[in-house]
């Protein structure tokens, strides 16, 4: 137990401090490596290398440039104006445009930072100009932001693969329904909202304007269809996918839609290259610290502190869950699952929980914490891109937060919801 509170304390202190993640991630490896009495700079390179030479994390790069182009090139804006044109008309519409162009969105960049900004950069103007609630607005958009990492593709679901060792393909399958009940949910919070608020409507689209929208936008919605369908009859591994939606995300914007110019292009490059840079790192400080947690034996001095929850596997789920909420309030979810993952898997495995099932819930919770103060990553860029103060979409977002807890409970108490489509189509 001393060895795991070192290991802690060192991690939660350098944070404290200011010192980013990554290098405190490489400073808890080497204060238990000190205290292990096994110190030795080549095994730490080695270990810090070998965490980011790892093919199936080639996705990272791609998913991230493919969402970058999504944005620049007009992609994004045709989801949003398709949706617009179908459901802007009834009171409140422009919240029910942006929960559908979230889902959307989902299925196309796995990023919840991607999917917020863009839905903030277009639909923010739109509701201030109608007097929406900018509060309950913003929250909204935060809201549907984290549907990114759970609708396949979804970058959280490979570094939490390739992190602990789980199918991919079974984890994308495991976001399909809860995903699509996570839009439901916003659905019903966001009536209840637009009722109190006696929110406007917009002018009914008119059937030529829906035809000319769908016509624009086929080539953006053929974007996920060519993603999913490819991964499910197995023309391309969710790696190989995440550069065939670069690619196309490249050529629609370029020569179809001729919304990128090169100039354009070369920014969004820079853009994906810096984000890549910081996953990157992190991935291989963690490795680091996986090592030596390892080592140290860590998850079985942890199975002997959770030991009375092992024989009760939904009591386990839930302090686990509550614990990966708590944690999602100071941290960001590529951390969290660097961090926690590794160890709280063999804990899972040993209450009999099904792993791909842990890793959707352990995904799902800490995509919570995107949405949750003091860090709130999501909340940040929605109160960034749409100039809005933090405590405004914090208030905003509380009745989106609570029916996403609401199904959290839900999960817990019926996972079937998340293992029976992987067992279906995994």
């Amino acid at each position: 137990m001393e060895t795991t509170l070192l290991f802690l304390a060192v991690l939660f202190a350098s944070m404290a401090i200011g010192i980013p993640i990554a290098v405190a991630l490489l400073v808890s490896g080497v204060a238990l490596m000190w205290q292990l009495d096994f110190f030795n700079t080549q095994l730490l390179a080695q270990n810090l290398q070998a965490g980011f030479d790892n093919f199936p994390l080639l996705a990272v790069p791609f998913f991230v440039l493919a969402g970058e182009l999504m944005n620049a090139g007009g992609l994004s804006q045709r989801i949003i104006d398709m949706a617009r044109a179908f459901v802007g008309h009834i009171p409140g519409g422009l919240g029910y445009v942006t929960i559908f162009a979230a889902v959307l969105l989902a299925s196309m960049s796995g990023s919840a930072i991607a999917d917020t900004a863009a839905l903030a950069t277009i639909l923010v103007p739109m509701m201030r100009q109608q007097n929406y609630p900018m509060d309950y607005s913003t929250g909204l958009m935060a809201s549907g932001g984290i549907i990114g990492p759970i609708i396949p593709p979804s970058l959280p679901f490979i570094i939490y693969g390739v992190t602990t060792n789980t199918s991919i393909s079974k984890l994308f399958v495991s976001g399909v329904v809860p995903g699509i009940l996570m839009g439901g949910a916003l659905l019903i919070a966001w009536r209840i909202v637009a009722r109190r608020n006696k929110l406007p409507a917009a002018t009914r689209a008119t059937a030529v304007e829906r035809r000319q929208v769908i016509v624009d936008s086929t080539w953006a919605i053929f974007m996920p269809v060519i993603i999913l369908g490819g991964i499910r009859f197995g023309v391309f591994t969710p790696t190989e996918a995440a550069v065939v939606a670069a690619v196309y995300a490249f050529l629609v914007s370029r020569f179809i839609y001729k919304a990128l110019s090169w100039k354009a292009a070369y920014e969004v490059l820079v853009a994906s290259s810096i984000t890549t840079a910081v996953v990157m790192f992190l991935c291989g400080a963690a490795t680091v610290a996986a090592y030596m947690i390892t080592l140290a034996d860590l998850p079985n001095q942890l199975a002997e502190l959770f030991q009375p929850l092992l024989a009760h596997p939904t009591l386990f789920m839930v302090c686990m869950m509550v614990f990966l909420l708590l944690v999602g309030t100071s941290m960001d979810l590529t951390p969290i699952i660097l961090i926690f993952a590794p160890v709280c898997l063999p804990l899972a495995m040993k209450a009999h929980i099904d792993p791909i099932y842990f890793g959707f819930m352990f995904v799902f919770t800490g995509c919570l914490g995107l949405i949750t103060p003091p860090v709130g990553t999501v909340l940040n860029v929605v109160a960034g891109v749409g100039g809005v103060r933090m405590e405004s979409v914090v208030k905003g977002v509380a009745p989106f937060l609570l029916v996403y807890v609401l199904l959290l409970a839900l999960l817990i108490a019926f996972p079937q919801i998340v293992i029976a489509p992987v067992r279906w189509l995994g």
